[in-house]
């Protein structure tokens, strides 16, 4: 596989830098993205760079992880208008061995290949420079001029955000040039990746490689992922969308994907699936023909949810979305676990009762009219009720009279009533 073409037909390179081409095709080639280690998992705001060192690795070349523990403790100004906390060193590699396993559903750490993936934190060769070191060793070989001509550092002495630019930030292009230099000569790491607000920095490191080495080194970057709405890829209003499940559970991050626009999908099953350019194309053209089948977001939805989570997260997932369209049946609600249960029926009307009541058996009436406000009367539930229109974890409910105990409570905690087709009320015993 040509590594260059497939990203090019993915819509995946934004800037690269002459000879990168020729550097890969010539012989086996380390490259690095950096990850920001700031949080114990990575959110799909990483995945573009992941999926470029999924790529590079597939092609036959050697993928490098940087976990920037030490420059997470200083905070890069690239598009952001605030300096960020900085860190303790526990902190950094606990995270740093959470994203090592959320990593390893990707990459090859283990197998003993020659282009097996490697994990490295900058912590571990910038914590032995000394000031002194730093400004004589690297400093010396880069002008304030060539630093002040960075993009990212000319918005921020601009005044965007009114907070200008600290020392700290200033120098964060000297230490990431550092990284890349020091992989450079510790790995023979040739090329840099990273999204198109990192261009300036990954080129500072082979200006640095140049200067120091006289050594040739590459870059190449993505494009930031938008979406067609003009909104910021992988928010909602709930914040980020994470890869961990205990974060974004996996019917949430399922969700996502299967909401995205029409012009977004056919971008984004590009970006974050390994689908060929014949599936993809098939998918597009199939998705042309009957676009309410939605079946480039289903694709797309099925491919990143079974890469990030397995299929029988995928399976749960799909089943508890036919639940809300009134495909489902109470067997099927009774499979979904209790966070899957919850992100369902997010913002649906609770109501909370005391378990020791629903121990004796509660009056269904008396459940939906007095103890929550499923109804406003007893007579209104009943005549719902006798009409058909009421049920009880998908169930329709057959008699006024009937009781209701522990029996049948979901997750031993949750009943689930439905009045009509779509309104639907959640009971919480506890």
């Amino acid at each position: 596989m040509n590594f260059v073409e497939e990203l090019e037909w993915r819509g995946m390179i934004h800037d690269i830098m002459p000879g990168t081409q020729e550097q890969l095709q010539k012989e086996m080639t380390t490259a690095y993205v950096g990850i920001d280690p700031t949080a114990d998992s990575l959110h799909i705001g990483h995945l573009v760079s992941v999926m470029m060192l999924k790529h590079l690795q597939v092609a036959g070349h050697r993928p490098i992880v940087l976990v920037g523990g030490a420059t997470g403790m200083i905070g890069d100004p690239s598009g952001k208008s605030a300096e960020r906390n900085l860190l303790d060193e526990a902190t950094l590699r606990h995270n740093q061995e959470c994203l090592k396993a959320q990593l390893s559903r990707f990459l090859d750490f283990e197998s003993g290949n020659k282009n097996q993936a490697l994990m490295v934190n900058n912590y571990d060769w910038m914590k032995e420079f000394s000031f002194l070191e730093f400004i004589r060793d690297i400093g010396k070989h880069l002008t304030v001029n060539y630093m002040m001509a960075k993009d990212s550092v000319k918005k921020r002495i601009s005044g965007e955000g009114n907070s200008g630019l600290s020392f700290t930030e200033f120098t964060y292009q000297l230490v990431q040039g550092t990284d890349f230099y020091h992989l450079y000569q510790a790995h023979n790491c040739k090329l840099q990746m990273g999204g198109s607000d990192q261009w300036g920095n990954i080129t500072t490191g082979t200006e640095l490689i140049r200067r120091k080495l006289g050594g040739e080194a590459f870059a190449m970057t993505c494009p930031l992922i938008t979406k067609a709405d003009g909104g910021k890829f992988g928010k909602t209003e709930s914040g980020n969308i994470w890869l961990d499940p205990k974060r974004t559970s996996p019917y949430k991050f399922y969700q996502f994907w299967l909401n995205t626009s029409d012009a977004d999908a056919e971008k984004y099953i590009k970006i974050f699936t390994l689908l060929s350019q014949d599936e993809v194309a098939a998918l597009v053209k199939e998705h042309a023909e009957a676009p309410h089948a939605r079946a480039l977001q289903k694709r797309l939805a099925e491919e990143v949810t079974v890469m990030i989570h397995g299929r029988e997260a995928y399976d749960t997932s799909v089943e508890a979305s036919q639940i809300l369209f009134g495909k489902s049946t109470m067997d099927a609600l009774k499979k979904i676990d209790e966070d899957t249960f919850l992100s369902v029926f997010e913002g649906v009307p609770t109501f909370n009762i005391s378990k020791q009541e629903l121990n004796e058996g509660i009056d269904i009436l008396e459940l939906m009219a007095v103890k929550t406000q499923i109804f406003p009367s007893k007579g209104e539930a009943r005549k719902t009720i006798k009409g058909g229109g009421a049920s009880l974890n998908k169930e329709k409910l057959s008699s006024p009279e009937m009781s209701i105990d522990t029996s049948s409570l979901l997750n031993d905690k949750y009943l689930l009533f439905q009045k009509g087709k779509k309104n639907y009320f959640v009971v919480v015993a506890e």
